[in-house]
């Protein structure tokens, strides 16, 4: 069962409230938010008024499913009426939001009370969490590490206990890379599947909402809510999955045990390696859209107050703003190349998977890390297996694999656009394989 699924059975047994479970996750954000760095803004208020509604509703006879009176955070890119809407960067200082995104509009629809929202690199744009105007997220596994990003924030509060789930973004694996470093559940599903409105862009054609929970059961119920699966879609029948492992390239760099142990967690499934490296192309055609397009979002501000910026995103805009046209118009038709190569592997297997990051967390401020001997960006190898799915707007799925030397490990999950609950059975399917394997070595 689940960590919703447990809050709303004791809702309706009689054996808490809503109000009880409001009070539960603000005392543990007082508790332990100072060091984790997770929250931009705590509305103890709009929480406490929320969940007084929800038990009202229930006591009335109002059940609104399975979300009603949960605690949910919401990611400081996505607008909550009437918050602080600061996008992580001091040019939305003092800035509120006038209207809820549509997502958080459907989660209130859902009877979900909304705690807050949570820490983001800034502008969304970077994989490490570690460069926001309210200071970097840190892991809760270890505070002097990453919490990975750019849905950093919201990470920590899950994988700290604050909340059972929260909201992010992900662009490029925003949501699936922090959940694999603090070793939660993150989703993001099908492009356009969750409607954008009232998100702040990064990259519009390459942007999705994101779950992070504390099991991918929980990441379901949360979309089942936003947008419940397309007629049609089924579970796994039968006892196994034919999946296509994706590995380690030069490109892509797993270390030994992350990428035995993520592997092994599979073991229930008939695993085949793709042979290759399928995801270079993609990942090549999704910086050159990713940077065109973030550029183009903050043009403005980097030509007015560039000082508001962060110094890391400034230099990574000025970086984009030299991508060439004809690189963007290659990118754009090798995107279509691409989707004709993972449709057909997808015909051929139920489920593609991978390392969800070849890494475990690194230390905040880390730029260059070493993988099998080797040195390699920070960035590059946070991002590697996830961006190009993003490109494809193919949903995936980060859930926890297991812990080396200590530190979690998640394993990645892509279906086709009508086969979530396949994916959702498969990732269920790992839980009894990921206790007999906790731990391995570095």
């Amino acid at each position: 069962m689940s960590e919703i699924e447990k809050l709303a059975a004791a809702l309706r047994a009689g054996e808490t409230t809503a109000e009880a479970l409001a009070r539960r996750s603000l005392a543990r954000i007082a508790d332990r938010d100072n060091e984790t760095g997770a929250f931009a803004v705590v509305d103890q208020d709009g929480a406490l008024s929320a969940a007084r509604r929800a038990d009202r509703e229930l006591s009335d006879g109002v059940d609104r499913g399975v979300l009603h009176g949960v605690p949910v955070a919401v990611k400081d890119l996505i607008d909550v009426a009437g918050l602080p809407a600061t996008r992580g960067s001091a040019h939305f200082a003092g800035h509120r939001a006038a209207t809820d995104a549509e997502c958080v509009r459907l989660l209130r629809a859902a009877g979900a009370v909304i705690i807050g929202t949570t820490v983001t690199h800034e502008f969304g744009y970077g994989p490490t969490g570690d460069r926001s105007w309210h200071g970097p997220a840190r892991n809760p596994l270890d505070l002097r590490r990453m919490t990975g990003g750019s849905s950093g924030g919201s990470a920590a509060a899950v994988a700290a206990g604050m909340v059972p789930v929260a909201l992010g973004t992900d662009t490029g694996g925003s949501a699936r890379i922090p959940a694999a470093l603090c070793g939660i559940a993150g989703y993001k599903s099908a492009f356009g599947r969750v409607p954008t409105d009232g998100v702040f862009p990064l990259s519009p054609s390459l942007d999705h909402v994101g779950v992070l929970g504390a099991t991918a059961r929980d990441c379901k119920l949360v979309f089942d809510a936003l947008a419940p699966s397309p007629a049609g879609n089924r579970p796994l029948e039968g006892t196994g999955a034919r999946i296509g492992w994706l590995g380690a390239t030069p490109d892509a760099p797993v270390e030994s045990a992350v990428s035995d142990l993520t592997r092994g967690s599979l073991s229930r499934h008939d695993v085949t390696q793709i042979q290759g490296d399928l995801l270079a192309d993609m990942r090549e055609a999704f910086g050159a859209i990713q940077s065109s397009e973030a550029f183009a979002t903050h043009a403005d501000r980097v030509r007015d107050r560039p000082d508001l910026f962060d110094a890391e995103v400034l230099d990574r805009l000025r970086t984009a703003s030299e991508t060439p046209g004809w690189r963007l118009v290659r990118a754009l038709r090798a995107r279509e190349v691409a989707r004709e190569e993972v449709n057909g592997l997808l015909e051929r297997f139920d489920l593609l998977a991978s390392p969800t990051v070849g890494i475990t967390a690194p230390l905040i401020g880390e730029r260059q890390v070493t993988v099998n001997g080797t040195s390699h960006t920070v960035r590059s190898t946070l991002l590697a297996l996830t961006s190009p799915w993003n490109l494809l707007g193919l949903p995936a799925l980060s859930v926890p694999a297991g812990h080396v030397g200590g530190l979690p490990v998640g394993v990645q999950l892509i279906c086709a656009p009508d086969r979530e609950e396949l994916l959702f059975s498969v990732a269920e399917s790992m839980g009894a394989v990921q206790r007999e394997h906790t731990d391995v070595s570095c």
